[in-house]
């Protein structure tokens, strides 16, 4: 299975009382949907999951199988953990409408690099839908070489990465130039996807693309079918925009800007997260009618 194109990683807005909205998260994953979006994240990084209960995250996955499954989309779940077999659990427990499973590089125990490719090697093995790495070394603690990548990309079942390295180094240029056909590369950095894009990533898992979806779609689409100067432009105006939105910690600024927005009904986060300062909120709204994406978030219709 390969992945193109755009897939948000949604935010999980908050009532007043601090509860699950859940209009509000299946209203955001049509509008995404709706600005042509490929597919949805559920339970990525920029949906707090880690400070959700197991009947929030439950639920959170719950609203975006059915939105995805109305609208004929893929949806992607995150899963797994530092520790093997509790990854391995979580796979097997997996929601059977989840099109891939996204799976983070182990944290904080630091394995060596053969430790790592085990580690995946069981979870593929367990896996019932192909599994995408999630490789992002700036919260690992763990940068993988090209060699590691591609031994990786060719294990059974892998179907490909959302690639976070936090720029374009020596290690994503050789990883990249030899990256094997049937392995999708997503890139996960919002700053650096233009030019990740513009290296043969098939497609994107961007944060940012909850704020401004139809322009994120629009990035994706355009290296995809070569139209290098359209792929340029936009990523240069879009690129102050993602700096905007990560002054402060994912998704911090993003869920303040969709409330605002009037989007989600609140700019609630959970601790150890605290809500983004009106300076930031401020910068990024100002990014966002510079880059002129200030009605990307209207449905279609």
């Amino acid at each position: 299975m390969t992945f193109t194109g755009l897939y948000v990683p949604l935010v999980t807005p908050f009532t007043t009382d601090g509860d699950l909205a859940a209009d509000a998260l299946e209203a955001l994953a049509h509008e995404v949907l709706d600005a042509g979006a490929a597919g949805l994240v559920a339970l990525g990084t920029t949906g707090e999951p880690a400070t959700l209960s197991a009947a929030e995250q439950a639920r959170v996955i719950e609203i975006c199988a059915n939105v995805c499954r109305e609208r004929a989309a893929a949806l992607i779940v995150g899963a797994g953990s530092n520790a093997t077999l509790d990854s391995v659990r979580a796979l097997t427990a997996l929601d059977p409408r989840a099109t891939a499973a996204l799976a983070v590089v182990p944290y904080y125990t630091r394995p060596s690099e053969a430790g790592v490719v085990e580690h995946f090697r069981t979870l593929a093995a367990a896996s019932p839908v192909p599994l995408l790495i999630y490789h992002i070394p700036y919260r690992t603690a763990l940068t993988l070489s090209a060699d590691t990548l591609l031994r990786l990309a060719e294990l059974p079942n892998v179907a490909g990465f959302k690639y976070t390295a936090g720029g374009i180094d020596d290690t994503t240029i050789a990883f990249m130039s030899r990256i094997p056909d049937h392995t999708s590369v997503l890139a996960g950095d919002d700053l650096y996807a233009a030019p990740l894009l513009a290296l043969g990533a098939s497609g994107a898992i961007l944060a940012c693309a909850n704020v401004a979806p139809a322009a994120y779609a629009a990035l994706t689409a355009a290296w995809r079918r070569g139209e290098l100067e359209s792929g340029r432009e936009l990523g240069n105006r879009l690129a102050p925009l993602a700096a905007a939105l990560f002054t402060e910690p994912n998704p911090v600024v993003v869920k303040a800007v969709l409330a605002a927005q009037g989007r989600i009904p609140t700019p609630a986060v959970r601790l150890p997260l605290l809500p983004s300062s009106d300076g930031s909120l401020s910068a990024a709204l100002a990014a966002i009618a510079a880059a002129k994406v200030t009605t990307d978030f209207v449905r279609a219709g």
